[in-house]
């Protein structure tokens, strides 16, 4: 192990879509590590690789140097914030990594640091499959001296490290980046729909957007995903009326009079409703192959999303200025 990880032990709270995976990079990469969630099925599959089943989160604070939580809204990370803040003093280290409301994060922090322990939020963007492989990108907002404390942790989770700033800016960044992903899917359901009615090959229109001024992240994985029918991009759509909620709330906070953004807050909450609050959003495409008669599928494409970047050691994404 390398010496920056002896003796640290990490806690991990919430072994959902993504943080199954982040914790399982950190356990594939030597740290060691205690586990906690309410399903007990994730805990045990984790304790049958070499990690600890954790009692509580704040068993694992009080035992562990670091706890970090991944968890699926706002109100649970402030539950099990709840649980841990009596456990938190001097030289124990928040992380949380879920997608988050930027406000709350910010008195949760000052609430951490009242106790003497430190906050830092590091959400992630990428997708469950760089996740899984320690190449996903993250976002760290904190003081310097925490981020630099959490570095190392931080590369093993992820390929490109960027410290956003104070508090805060993590969590605005992030949901920004999940409304442009959302809406970036809407329009390919779209494009995708419209160029099987008007009878192009699929497999040249999927090329085509991917050799192009229109290529994008989400192209290049959720496309793939609608195209072969698995429409399993391990986002549910709940998650989805999550985050792109909270990037409204940061808007009309802001005086900011959007579009876009309630239109497509409306159509998602529409495929929810057809398909039920746990459905992939990548269903979000059947809404118009429903209204269309069509059936938007090619063959060649995969049924699950891989990396196939080799996993290397993350490092700090700097800021040209």
């Amino acid at each position: 192990m390398n010496e920056e990880r002896q003796g640290m032990q990490v806690g991990f709270v919430g072994l959902g879509a993504v943080g199954a995976k982040l914790a399982g990079s950190l356990l594939r990469n030597g740290v060691a590590l205690s586990v906690f969630d309410l399903d007990p099925a994730p805990v045990a599959e984790f304790v049958a690789r070499g990690a600890a089943a954790g009692a509580g989160a704040a068993q694992l604070m009080r035992d562990c140097d670091v706890v970090i939580t991944s968890l699926p809204s706002p109100a649970a990370s402030e539950a099990v914030l709840a649980e841990m803040l009596p456990e938190m003093g001097p030289g124990k280290i928040w992380i949380e990594m879920s997608t988050t409301d930027p406000k709350a994060i910010v008195d949760q922090a000052a609430r951490v640091a009242a106790t003497g322990a430190v906050a830092m939020e590091c959400p992630v963007s990428g997708g469950c499959h760089r996740a899984a492989t320690g190449n996903i990108s993250i976002f760290a907002g904190g003081e310097r001296a925490g981020f630099e404390t959490v570095l190392p942790l931080l590369t093993l989770l992820g390929r490109r490290v960027l410290h956003t700033g104070a508090i805060g800016t993590a969590s605005t960044l992030k949901v920004m980046t999940n409304y442009l992903a959302n809406a970036n899917l809407l329009t390919l359901c779209e494009a995708l729909t419209t160029m099987k009615a008007a009878g192009m090959d699929m497999a040249t229109t999927y090329e085509a957007i991917r050799i192009s001024s229109g290529n994008s992240f989400v192209h290049e994985t959720e496309s793939q995903l609608i195209l072969s029918g698995s429409r399993d991009v391990d986002f549910s759509m709940d998650l989805v009326l999550k985050d792109i909620g909270l990037f409204q709330q940061l808007a009309e906070d802001h005086g900011v009079p959007l579009e876009l953004s309630p239109q497509i807050i409306a159509m998602m909450q529409d495929g929810q409703r057809r398909y039920g609050a746990r459905a992939q959003s990548d269903r979000m495409i059947e809404r118009l192959e429903e209204a269309s008669g069509q059936s938007v599928l090619a063959e060649g494409f995969p049924q699950v999303l891989v990396d196939d970047e080799p996993e290397e050691r993350g490092y700090e994404v700097t800021v040209s200025r």
